[in-house]
């Protein structure tokens, strides 16, 4: 069943919107509410924006339509989210938010009573039920607010490593002017870091603005100035986690899934040997983990699908390029907080800074390129783009892939080559973009 609403993350979009609007966030919750039986609790978070609090009172008031009790956490990374819903036996979650989208942009996001994203044929269940929730404003809720589940959270982060044990430690901490503006900060003092802070003064606008995961540079600027052992950077919702080493160098979501499983290999404590990735992780992250005894398997881009894939193979470990790491051992979903600490562990009991444990991920060359498109299409509908694509293909052999893919949560389209030199690589990227902007209306 194909959805119309729900992409690779949630439903999407500017505020104001057609679909991110408070009539829209209002069927959806009664949608959903539908879905789920119309019974229990239900717990909402929401990032910082300020388009925030009202979609949470739309959601909550069509979930209370449905005859559910919807119950406000307030701002809260979304992996506390997933966390409270678990521990709490609240039937579904809810967080209003746009990830690592501009501050103009929000969304909603669902999760499960096991605290695991909704799978494709949930959202599409949902969807279905949309027609039949009243189309009218959404009427007004007594929202019950929760204010536990931020503790919880925090408690819960700081017991993954031993009291004490970041003592000297200084420590650069980017929070997006997002949810973790404040959870984060707490457990790495609480655990006796010295903390500078970037994106920490969250107004509602400037979620995302020139800082976070996405934009790592002032990250390595400040760790460089102030002789950081390592820098940390969340995106607006908190579940992902972009770091940079003592020398300001940034390191990926694929160098910090390829060190964490290494040294859970070394360990032997890799759960079944595998680590999980998407299509998007550079082929080095296969050689590196399978030269130390594990396997890779690899998924569609998105989380939830790492998730499932996850949970089918019994492994604990897995995540994406762009710094959504799943520590499931620890949390149901991407956790930026989780993975920085699972590599604060992994630099502890090994004594070797981060420049050093990086080393252990030999990239093949990449080159990516992000084209804002005016409308998706089917990529079988673009010619020149699909005949450039096996053409390089072909050229490139077992020594590189190409992948070229529409984003699922923006209105862009993707491009990522690897081969066996940069030249080729640079040159195959070009190839594509040309033969994109045939079939396209790039803008």
């Amino acid at each position: 069943m194909k959805r119309l609403y729900f992409g690779t993350d949630g439903v999407r979009g500017p505020y104001g919107g057609p679909v991110i609007n408070e009539t829209f966030a209002a069927r959806l919750g009664e949608a959903a509410g539908r879905w789920i039986g119309g019974r229990g609790r239900v717990l909402i978070g929401r990032d910082t924006r300020a388009s925030g609090e009202s979609l949470v009172a739309a959601v909550a008031a069509g979930l209370a339509a449905a005859g559910l009790e919807p119950v406000s956490l307030g701002v809260l990374p979304t992996p506390a989210v997933a966390r409270a819903v678990r521990a709490e036996g609240a039937v579904l979650g809810v967080v209003v938010t746009a990830s690592h989208n501009p501050a103009a942009d929000n969304g909603i996001k669902f999760f499960a009573g096991t605290g695991i994203k909704l799978t494709d044929a949930d959202e599409a269940r949902i969807e279905a039920l949309l027609p039949d929730a009243p189309a009218g404003g959404p009427a007004r809720v007594e929202l019950v607010r929760h204010s536990g589940a931020a503790q919880a959270y925090v408690d819960a982060a700081r017991a993954l490593l031993p009291s004490k044990s970041l003592a000297g430690w200084r420590i650069v901490l980017d929070t997006a002017n997002g949810a973790t503006a404040v959870t984060s900060a707490m457990v790495l003092r609480a655990l006796g870091a010295e903390i500078t802070g970037i994106g920490d003064a969250p107004d509602g606008f400037n979620i995302n603005a020139g800082v976070g995961s996405e934009h790592p540079e002032k990250l390595a600027e400040k760790v460089r100035a102030t002789g950081a052992r390592l820098g940390i950077a969340h995106d607006g919702d908190g579940d992902r986690c972009i770091l940079c080493d003592e020398h300001g160098e940034v390191l990926d979501g694929d160098e910090v899934l390829t060190l964490l499983a290494l040294h859970a290999l070394k360990q032997d404590r890799l759960a079944a040997k595998t680590l999980v990735v998407t299509v998007q992780s550079n082929l080095g992250v296969d050689a590196a983990v399978t030269a130390a005894g594990g396997r890779v398997a690899r998924t569609a881009v998105g989380d939830r699908y790492v998730i499932e894939r996850m949970l089918a193979d019994g492994a604990v470990l897995g995540g994406e390029s762009s710094g959504h790491i799943i520590c499931a051992d620890v949390s149901p979903t991407g956790d930026g907080l989780v993975a920085a600490l699972k590599v604060l562990e992994v630099m502890l009991a090994t004594g070797h800074p981060l420049s050093a444990l990086r080393g252990a991920l030999r990239k093949f060359p990449q080159a990516t390129c992000n084209l804002k498109v005016r409308a998706k299409r089917e990529l079988s509908a673009c010619t020149a783009l699909t005949a450039a694509i096996a053409a390089l293909e072909a050229e490139l052999g077992a020594q590189g892939r190409v992948l070229v893919r529409f984003s699922g949560t923006e209105a862009k389209l993707r491009l990522l080559v690897e081969g066996p030199t940069d030249q080729a690589v640079q040159s195959g990227i070009g190839r594509l973009e040309t033969a994109a902007r045939s079939d396209l209306e790039v803008v």
